[in-house]
């Protein structure tokens, strides 16, 4: 680059483009990269405050602002997504499905580490929207050393930095357990809750169970959906410590893998979380608070199991951080922090 005056520019060619702010009316690109200054273009660069501008002079070794963007909006993007054209260096990613947004945390930390570069990204593992802005690129100079950007290359790899999972078509079946259900006593208002965060997804109800406290009985129901097709069961109810509340034993002994039993989230700590036959078919017992609580512990993982991921043990500790809802007056879930962790 070189940097001449204004009035000298006539002639020669921007190394970066030119943006106007005018406040609570615009702010837009007056000038594209490239463009060659005319007499008249002047008194307009003046207005934007340029009294003084940087003329590209390409040198070998260093790479244009735009150049560098593109690099590592490569580094990024992956299927299902797509690129909006470069703008003042900057180049944003947007989803092209509805699905579930993943983000490899340690290769962004070591890309923005880096020093003038940066990518600013949505939190992983959080449902997306098509149409959704993912991240953005760019680097901080107008001009980069060449060999930083490799470096950028090199830090990425082969593998992309983000991912979109699709969500699935699911199968759900729903146990409810509860002596006082069973025989009457009070109304089920569990079952339409789960139903409810279902249908946000491409999902469909097989139907819904309700059983004594009965273990034996909780069993042969998650089972009997099971072998009706479902790929999910859920069971409401039973999920405390109480001696009356029998769901967890009873999908142990069905034989499920219990990942975990009981989640680092408020409100959601009795979540359970088990998978059945080589098939991993997630059979979930849920804590009473999501019947009653706006957005729990299920919101945070079903996305996941939408989009047939496999939890782990590890997947449930990560949530602490981020893991208590503050209950605020007006819920901005998913615009928020729960859920989200560090």
């Amino acid at each position: 680059m070189k940097l001449i005056k204004t009035v000298d520019a006539v002639g020669h060619v921007l190394c970066h483009d030119i943006t106007q702010i005018i406040k609570d009316v615009k702010k837009d690109i007056v000038f594209k990269k490239g463009h060659v200054i005319k007499k008249e273009d002047i008194p307009v660069l003046l207005s934007v405050g340029k009294e003084n501008l940087y003329i590209w002079e390409k040198q070998e070794g260093m790479l244009h602002e735009n150049e560098a963007a593109e690099i590592l909006c490569n580094i990024c993007k992956n299927d299902y997504m797509k690129a909006t054209p470069v703008k003042e260096g900057k180049i944003e990613l947007i989803a092209e499905i509805d699905g579930l947004f993943k983000l490899d945390i340690e290769k962004l930390y070591k890309l923005n580490s880096l020093g003038d570069i940066m990518i600013a990204a949505r939190h992983g593992n959080t449902a997306v929207k098509k149409g959704d802005k993912l991240a953005g690129t760019r680097v901080i100079p107008l001009i980069i050393d060449e060999e930083k950007m490799n470096k950028a290359k090199e830090v990425g790899g082969n593998q992309s930095l983000m991912e979109i999972k699709p969500f699935k078509h699911k199968k759900v079946g729903i146990v409810t357990t509860g002596s006082e259900v069973f025989k009457g006593r009070i109304k089920d208002t569990f079952g339409p809750v789960v139903i409810d965060k279902f249908n946000e997804f491409d999902s469909e109800t097989l139907g819904q169970t309700i059983v004594d406290d009965n273990k034996d009985e909780i069993t042969a129901s998650i089972i009997s959906f099971i072998e009706k097709g479902a790929d999910i069961v859920v069971c409401t109810g039973g999920m405390s410590v109480d001696p009356d509340d029998l769901t967890p034993g009873a999908i142990k002994n069905m034989g499920a893998e219990i990942i975990t039993y009981g989640a680092p989230v408020l409100p959601g700590a009795m979540l359970l979380i088990s998978y059945y036959s080589e098939k991993k078919i997630p059979v979930i017992g849920l804590p009473g608070c999501v019947m009653y609580s706006k957005r729990t512990i299920f919101d945070i993982i079903l996305p996941r199991i939408m989009a047939d991921e496999v939890l782990t043990s590890s997947d449930i500790s990560r949530l602490g951080p981020g893991g208590l809802c503050l209950n605020c007056n007006i819920c901005t879930f998913p615009n928020c922090g729960f859920g989200k962790g560090c």
